[in-house]
């Protein structure tokens, strides 16, 4: 992993949290504010993943490893290039994270924080996204926190997304 107080040239804003907490709306929110390069993490996923997620049946850690490794790739693309990105990802586990940051000193994450009713509420009425309201206990369940070290805020998600935005912009800014 690379050191905690290495400078990164470049960030990267990892958008994290469980299905239906906000995601992409406030990763369009940040693109439309920083124009910074953009990866929706659902889009790296194999068919085979997909496929078991629309079925109603939560992915094993043996099938978010290269789905992870891939993300990653795509950050490291992104910071060779020397271009500021922003990234959806559930990374609900401290080990998925980690993966994520091995390598990337431009990583920063913005945990969308947000009520399990509410939240289901929206996966209810979701249009058009194969992760089903059935699986959200499930990610509820295996969400891990960001602990005191790892580089990023826990950012409350019941707002408008460009007050959510100049939150994530202003902890960033504290906190790089």
């Amino acid at each position: 992993m690379s050191d905690p107080g290495e400078p990164s040239p470049t960030t990267t804003i990892i958008v994290m949290g469980v299905s239906g907490c906000g995601k992409s709306t406030v990763m369009r929110a940040l693109a439309d504010e920083l124009g910074w390069a953009t990866a929706e993490a659902d889009d790296f996923h194999s068919a085979a993943n997909v496929a078991k997620m629309r079925s109603g049946h939560p992915l094993t850690d043996d099938d978010r490893w290269p789905w992870l490794e891939a993300l990653a790739s795509w950050i490291g693309e992104r910071e060779r290039a020397g271009e500021n990105a922003l990234v959806t990802c559930s990374a609900l586990r401290r080990p998925y994270r980690d993966l994520l940051r091995r390598g990337h000193a431009s990583v920063w994450f913005a945990h969308l924080v947000i009520e399990p009713a509410a939240i289901a509420d929206r996966l209810e009425h979701r249009r058009g996204h194969y992760m089903p309201a059935a699986l959200l206990a499930s990610q509820i369940e295996t969400l891990e926190p960001l602990d005191p070290d790892e580089p990023g805020a826990a950012i409350p998600a019941h707002r408008p997304p460009l007050e959510i935005v100049a939150d994530i912009l202003a902890r960033l800014a504290q906190n790089p």
